[in-house]
């Protein structure tokens, strides 16, 4: 297998690891707020998880309404920078910027998901997925975003040349593991007028059906190796310089 590359300056704004589960129907709100008093000692901070549903209506008046309904606990660091997300549909744990390794990472979302199932016993997992939002900042000026990027939107030759702004998105099939990727790529507001911010999300999912002795921590890492090889796939090697330095 090939070895990872590791980047002194990875430009990951957020890593995900995401997990769909069906729960027993006696599952319940208060055996999610169990789990505070289990790891507030690294998770100081609680917050309701909401499910806001809109619905609107036409007819002689138009109206619209929206309703909440709590469905988990988000439990974060003092940081904020690390955060679990333990819903009646799922869990979720995530980290923002400064993202360290993926074992480090993989390995806090196992301990937390022991915990979580513990809980609540889930019955099954019905999706698994690995996410990594990224932000590369390309200095300014520069000729052609294929310099920094070979993934990127090509404009026709008979169009004005210049580009404010982009939102591209590709769904690709990948049958080797059967997954799916999905690349969403944008032009994003910069902190400093000296360089170019492009939004980089590589979100790999897989629907899954089974709950076999944690088995599927084996698929996840399947996913997160995707995840590199989209994500080296759309850099170039100006690019790799630039996160390395």
């Amino acid at each position: 297998m090939q070895e990872r590359r590791y980047y002194s300056k990875a430009p990951i704004t957020e890593a995900l690891i995401d997990l769909r589960v069906s729960l027993p129907s006696e599952a319940t709100l208060a055996e999610l707020n169990h789990l505070f008093s289990l790891i507030n000692a690294e998770y100081p901070n609680q917050e309701a998880q909401l499910f806001v549903q809109s619905q609107v209506t036409a007819g002689a008046s138009v109206g619209a309404t929206a309703n909440q309904t709590q469905v988990g606990y988000v439990y974060s660091t003092s940081d904020r920078k690390q955060a679990f997300s333990a819903c009646l549909d799922g869990f979720t744990f995530s980290r923002l910027a400064p993202y360290d390794r993926w074992e480090i990472f993989r390995d806090e979302a196992k301990r937390l998901w022991s915990i979580y199932q513990d809980a609540v016993q889930p019955t099954a997992i019905n999706r698994l997925a690995v996410r990594y939002i990224n932000r590369l900042d390309i200095p300014l000026p520069i000729s052609d975003l294929k310099d920094f990027l070979r993934t990127f939107p090509e404009v026709s030759a008979d169009l004005p040349e210049g580009l404010s702004g982009y939102f591209m998105q590709l769904q690709i099939p990948q049958e080797d593991i059967g997954a799916m990727v999905v690349i969403n790529q944008a032009m994003i507001p910069s902190s400093t007028p000296e360089v170019l911010s492009v939004l980089l999300d590589i979100d790999v999912f897989q629907d899954y059906s089974s709950l076999r002795d944690n088995s599927f921590w084996d698929y996840l890492e399947k996913l997160h190796t995707k995840v590199d090889k989209v994500f080296e796939a759309c850099i170039t090697d100006e690019t790799r310089e630039l996160i390395s330095q």
